[in-house]
């Protein structure tokens, strides 16, 4: 499983780069292709099998725990109401959905698009199980776990936010169930899935230090039981949902942007997406070239998107020395990197504005949008 985990890693970079010329090219095609031709049609087929993609290798990574991820303290119970209409449509009439969600449930920091996966993958699994008339059940509550509690002796002492997604399925024997969350393990027939839906809800309830326990035996349908940390530090408001979804039509600006990325074929593509979406753009393929251009432009630079892990010196350290100059300048990272290569330089602490790569053009127009107009008025480092 280690293994699979760095042979992950370590195509992810480059794969994300390359899907993400695909993506782009895509999406800047798409705004030009007529409506109903027979181009537009090829186009967005080449669109879902790039987004397939970039969702495939996003699986790896979640096993691995090497998924770039940006917690936010939520209410699970807030998270997953606003999950149910999205659930409803994805195991079908036929199956009720059940939902009890606990009273005063405590807090948890998690990335939002995790919970929206593991969730989902449970979901899918339980009704894939199925396979007919039936029931899913999705559950929430506290849960403290005391030292050397008999019924969960392998989980640490501590406060708890329990989900439980349970099934009345056939169910499973022991043989399947040692086996559930290895990758590319499945009990589907060819073609109907990778094997790779548990192993992406093991590593994302891992990375974010929960745990957990499936029971089921033949016949009695199945039981995934997830216990996530309470997160102690009371926030002062919480998400309203999990997500907000980004408008078809791309938020657009005016603003200069300097945009900084060593790997010609990417530049290209983000410059042509930033001046598609109005702005102004400011291209450098070194961070060298990137001083000089921002001395040169004079404090007209509204915000900084750059590359993280770049020769000379990394994005961090390009935007403090640019910051010097231009306090007010606001900051956005990239990088098709996995979590372990970028978190160590300081990229995904609470606060700073980070995209990873392969993005569409609707995700960069949004992250772009929420840097320049973040509360605070300045980039931080």
């Amino acid at each position: 499983m280690e293994s699979v985990g760095r042979l992950a890693g370590g195509v992810a970079h480059d794969f994300n780069n390359m899907l993400q010329a695909m993506l782009g090219n895509v999406d800047l095609a798409l705004e030009d292709a007529p409506v109903g031709s027979r181009l537009r049609e090829s186009l967005e087929e080449i669109r879902r099998a790039a987004v397939r993609s970039a969702d495939l290798t996003r699986q790896l990574l979640a096993f691995a725990r090497k998924q770039t991820v940006m917690p936010k303290v939520l209410d699970l119970n807030e998270t997953l109401s606003g999950m149910l209409m999205m659930l409803r449509r994805l195991i079908g009439e036929e199956i009720e959905l059940v939902w009890v969600p606990g009273e005063s449930l405590w807090p948890v920091k998690v990335d939002p698009v995790q919970v929206n996966q593991i969730v989902a993958n449970l979901a899918v699994n339980a009704r894939d199980a199925i396979a007919g008339v039936g029931r899913v059940a999705i559950e929430t509550g506290n849960l403290v776990v005391g030292a050397g509690a008999a019924d969960c002796p392998e989980i640490p002492s501590g406060d708890y936010v329990r989900l439980v997604v349970s099934d009345n399925g056939p169910g499973m024997d022991q043989e399947v169930i040692d086996h559930l969350f290895e990758p590319f393990y499945t009990t589907k027939s060819v073609g109907q899935g990778t094997g790779l839906g548990l192993a992406t809800v093991y590593g994302s309830v891992t990375q974010n230090g929960g745990v957990i326990h499936v029971s089921s035996r033949p016949g009695a349908g199945t039981s995934f039981e997830i216990l996530l940390p309470r997160h102690q530090e009371v926030p002062s408001s919480l998400p309203a949902s999990l997500m907000r979804e980004v408008a078809a039509t791309p938020a657009r600006g005016g603003e200069t942007v300097l945009l900084v990325e060593d790997e010609p074929m990417v530049l290209r593509l983000a410059t042509s997406m930033l001046a598609r979406l109005g702005y102004q753009v400011v291209a450098a393929s070194t961070p060298s070239e990137a001083i000089g251009l921002a001395e040169r432009c004079a404090g007209r630079i509204d915000l900084l998107i750059t590359d993280v892990v770049m020769p000379e010196m990394n994005g961090r350290e390009l935007a403090g020395r640019l910051l010097e100059h231009a306090p007010a300048m606001r900051l956005l990272f990239t990088s098709g990197y996995t979590a372990d290569v970028i978190a160590h330089r300081g990229i995904l602490d609470e606060g700073v504005q980070f995209i990873q790569k392969p993005f569409t053009l609707q995700q960069l127009a949004a992250k772009v949008r929420g840097a320049l107009e973040e509360e605070g008025g300045r980039g931080t480092t």
